[in-house]
């Protein structure tokens, strides 16, 4: 008796997604609650288990078709079936005179079986992924075993007859080769959000510095015996984050939305952290962050950051914020105009450090700065209050006791 696959419901006002990958194929062994496809929202990847042990069965969608929730994607049939490494042979090309046999077929069963975050991994640094050896079930890669590959330098360049360019046309006398690449889920939605945000905010951009030789002798002093109690590393984030609060209490309009003709302000403050995931940035929100420690901020980034590049982010974790930091400083940015997230009405941006001639006392002297930029809807900030919420903040960083006294 067949069992059916269903898309399973995605979270509030989500209705479709994309089916991403099939990670199980068409007679392969399945183990109740594993996964068996990868669907694409608008936020984040989501696996699809199967809802018994079984034998795959029919396919009723491809990779790439939009879905709604409840549509049957496929069947479990009973049964022990093979495991997939075992059917991988099967699915590779015939003519064993046409390529080198072994490294054909181990691709083709690497490719059922990446995840559509380590896919997107390999594909970035343009990895041979049979050459990695995988630590997940039955073998499968995790983006652990990459990025170890990666750092190790034990990772090898995919070979050019692998890419999906090279497999639809010949390269071209010139050598010049293009590539066309549909754009996930994720990826449509930030553009559709970030044009929007153009168009419907009159956005503009107050820029400031900020002196970071306080904080990171703080940092330095203490990082250790912190790292020991909290169990986390002391960084920036959990500093700014703080300050951030306490400026947009002394500015409340910078943490207010537009509705209608209506301005809502908010008594706290959910901050929202731009981290990098494999698809594109995601933005999962610190809520209540005015009621935390520097110890709880750290620890609630960083578990962020790692679940975002293992793609386990869920949608309610990235709903709502009043506010958002985007630090591009970890990627090298000197300065730059962060986009509002609507229906947010402002964001601050964070730079790279770097030691810059500025007066102290009548001298000249080096100091670590650091560039901060403020994006606001101007229809409800004004450039005072832009100004001032940025000299709180200045102020709080250069002098860490502001936060302790809320001064």
């Amino acid at each position: 008796m067949a069992t059916e696959i269903k898309v399973p419901v995605l979270g509030e006002s989500i209705t479709e997604a994309t089916v991403g990958q099939w990670l199980k194929r068409p007679g392969e062994a399945v183990a109740a609650d594993e996964p068996v496809a990868s669907l694409e929202t608008d936020k984040v990847a989501i696996d699809v288990p199967s809802p018994v042990a079984g034998v795959m069965g029919d396919l009723l969608v491809a990779e790439g078709d939009t879905v709604q929730v409840g549509t049957i994607l496929g069947y479990v049939e009973a049964g022990s079936g093979a495991p997939a490494k075992k059917e991988a042979p099967a699915l590779s090309a015939p003519a064993p005179a046409a390529t080198p046999a072994p490294a054909h077929e181990e691709s083709a069963s690497a490719a059922l079986t990446l995840s559509p975050a380590v896919r997107r991994l390999v594909l970035e640094h343009g990895l041979d992924p049979t050459g990695i050896k995988g630590t997940g079930k039955d073998g499968r890669l995790t983006k652990d075993d990459v990025m170890g590959a990666i750092e190790s330098g034990s990772a090898h360049a995919a070979a050019p007859a692998a890419t999906p360019a090279a497999a639809v046309s010949a390269p071209a006398a010139s050598g010049r080769n293009e590539e066309r690449v549909r754009m996930t889920r994720l990826r449509q939605t930030i553009a559709k959000r970030l044009k929007s945000a153009q168009e419907n905010a009159a956005l503009l951009t107050t820029f400031n510095d900020v002196d970071m030789t306080a904080v990171m002798e703080a940092r330095a002093k203490y990082k250790d015996l912190f790292e020991k109690k909290h169990g986390v590393r002391l960084g920036f984030m959990g500093f700014f984050v703080k300050a951030a609060c306490m400026a947009l209490k002394d500015v409340p309009s910078v943490n207010a939305f537009i509705e209608g003709d209506e301005i809502v302000y908010h008594d706290y403050a959910d901050v929202s952290v731009a981290v990098s995931a494999p698809n594109g940035l995601v933005v999962p929100v610190i809520r209540e962050a005015q009621t935390m420690s520097v110890a709880d901020v750290e620890r609630t980034i960083g578990d962020f950051g790692k679940r975002a590049k293992d793609g386990t982010l869920t949608m309610d974790e990235m709903k709502g914020g009043t506010f958002t930091i985007s630090n591009g400083g970890v990627f090298g940015s000197l300065m730059s105009t962060p986009i509002v997230n609507p229906p947010q009405s402002a964001v601050l941006g964070l730079h790279r450090i770097e030691e810059r001639p500025v007066v102290r006392d009548g001298q000249i002297v080096a100091r670590p700065m650091m560039y901060l930029a403020l994006s606001y809807d101007h229809r409800i900030i004004d450039g005072r209050e832009a100004v001032t919420f940025l000299v709180a903040l200045k102020n709080a960083i250069e002098d860490p006791t502001r936060l302790l006294i809320d001064l």
